[in-house]
């Protein structure tokens, strides 16, 4: 039950894809990808999973690391959805993950508006009725004196009062990890690094294996898009048609260091389009996140300067102790997986409820959602298959705990157990460092990429290779970070990474 992800293990599966003996190739390497992996797995089916880049590359290593019911989706009138969102959220507190989530208390500063205590007190009340109050503490008011105690870093003149309440944190890049790991612990075959290029027939899926650039013919009996905001791409790859369209909305997370804001508890506060929080994570403090609109395709999202100044303006609002661009350590850029049936630009009233489909023939498609109820999306999804292919077995996943881990070496662990393939494998989402130190990583480039050069076999050649790569990668960050709007940061982002490949 080990579960190991290292070449080996890339190789076994490759071959398992290629011989045709396959029920179901998973297609996407995020959390509701590792997700059906796993629970196609514990139904005793025949599973492999491909991702063009690395596990949680894309959106689910950008998340704001909450498991959450969703507070503002009760004010759009998707009780159903936070419903559900804390049963998940419960279940994995209590059942499948408590050593990976935690509980994490958050403080709502309150103006001077009589109404908005009773307005936020009868929703906060509703969401613990609902089930908010599973396993956390129930929400409780407290008065101006006590706010400013608990959150001591507070302007006094930002809030009145507050009201107090409980969620849950998690790392979203490791948590994508380990779901992966237990589904290759239960039988699944799981190949980072390959690129899915067409279809040549239903269930015939030609792929690129992006370390060897060797082409490959996947076989298997049906196929499960868990692609996020590649969804539209990849449907078009397979000649599908859909009643429903992507909407491709960024947010953006910066990371400062715990000193900067002198307080025990995260915070919350409402913006005129969306919510700002303040999360205590990995030592420092989390600050996300935006909610715009990005007409740039679903590749690499870039935060902009103007994405970093509006977070800025918006936490300084609250604090005594201003943040300036030189206390952020890091940024994060993903985005939200958003399914519309037609055009539309305001992405903040969008559902986050998903929608699984069979838009080509031997293809089963999901998007939308949100994280925290990956494991019923991915249980939707592996319904969906078993029903094209015949078969009955329920999800047992409610059941499944997800693997621990000794992660005291950081790297090795990452190489031999993870799927760590590239230097920003590691960096990016398995240390965190590209987020949460001041250099972004950069002191422990050359030191991680020698580690992983005795690991993975690299050559001297490959190892500067590696460290140049994520130079570039650094300072890509930076000469977008530097622009005012996406268009112009994005073309930045693009030419410095440019002279450097892997």
């Amino acid at each position: 039950m080990s579960g190991a992800l290292d070449p080996a293990a890339r190789a076994r599966a490759l071959e398992a894809l290629t011989s045709g003996g396959l029920d179901v190739l998973v297609i996407g390497g995020g959390i509701t990808g590792a997700g059906a992996a796993l629970d196609a797995a514990t139904r005793g089916l025949r599973v492999g999973l491909v991702e063009a880049r690395d596990l949680a590359a894309g959106t689910s290593s950008a998340s704001s690391k909450l498991i959450h019911g969703g507070l503002r989706y009760l004010e759009m009138g998707d009780i159903g959805l936070v419903r559900e969102a804390l049963r998940e959220r419960e279940l994995l507190l209590t059942r499948t993950a408590p050593h990976l989530v935690a509980p994490v208390r958050f403080l709502w500063p309150l103006n001077g508006r009589g109404w908005e205590r009773a307005y936020l007190g009868a929703g906060l009340l509703l969401y613990d009725t609902i089930g908010g109050a599973r396993s956390v503490p129930r929400h409780r008011h407290l008065s101006k004196r006590r706010a400013l105690a608990e959150a001591p870093a507070l302007r006094p003149d930002a809030l009145a009062g507050a009201v107090q309440f409980h969620d849950a944190l998690e790392d979203d890049a490791h948590m994508v990890a380990v779901v992966a790991r237990t589904a290759a612990a239960h039988g699944a075959h799981i190949a980072t690094r390959m690129r899915v290029t067409g279809f040549s027939a239903p269930g015939d899926v030609e792929a690129i294996d992006e370390e060897s650039g060797e082409p490959l013919l996947l076989r298997v009996r049906h196929v499960a898009g868990a692609v996020g905001a590649w969804t539209d791409e990849l449907r078009a790859l397979a000649g599908g048609r859909s009643a429903y369209r992507n909407v491709h909305s960024k947010g953006i997370h910066i990371f400062v260091a715990r000193d900067r804001i002198p307080m025990e508890t995260g915070l919350l506060a409402r913006t005129e389009k969306s919510v700002l929080f303040v999360i205590p994570w990995q030592g420092g403090w989390l600050i996300g996140d935006t909610d715009t609109p990005w007409a740039h395709g679903p590749g690499r999202p870039v935060a902009t300067g103007a994405d970093l100044d509006y977070l800025l303006a918006k936490t300084n609002a609250l604090l005594a102790e201003p943040l300036t661009r030189a206390d952020v350590h890091g940024v994060t850029a993903g985005l939200r997986p958003l399914v519309a049936e037609a055009a539309r630009s305001d992405t903040t009233r969008i559902s986050r409820e998903h929608v699984v489909e069979s838009p080509a023939r031997g293809l089963t498609t999901i998007a939308g959602g949100k994280y925290t109820t990956y494991r019923v999306m991915a249980a939707d999804l592996v319904d969906a298959v078993q029903r094209a292919l015949g078969g009955r077995a329920p999800s047992v996943t409610r059941d499944v705990p997800l693997l621990g881990a000794d992660r005291t070496d950081d790297v090795a662990f990452a190489c031999t157990h993870e799927g760590a393939l590239h230097l920003e494998d590691v960096l990016e989402r398995r240390t965190r460092l590209a987020l949460t130190a001041p250099d972004r990583g950069l002191s422990a480039a050359l030191p991680t990429a020698e580690r992983m050069a005795g690991l993975l076999g690299w050559s001297r050649e490959r190892t500067a290779a590696e460290v140049a790569a994520y130079r570039a990668r650094v300072a890509a960050g930076h000469a977008a970070e530097a622009e005012r709007d996406d268009t112009a940061a994005l073309a930045s982002h693009r030419a410095a990474l440019q002279p450097v490949a892997v």
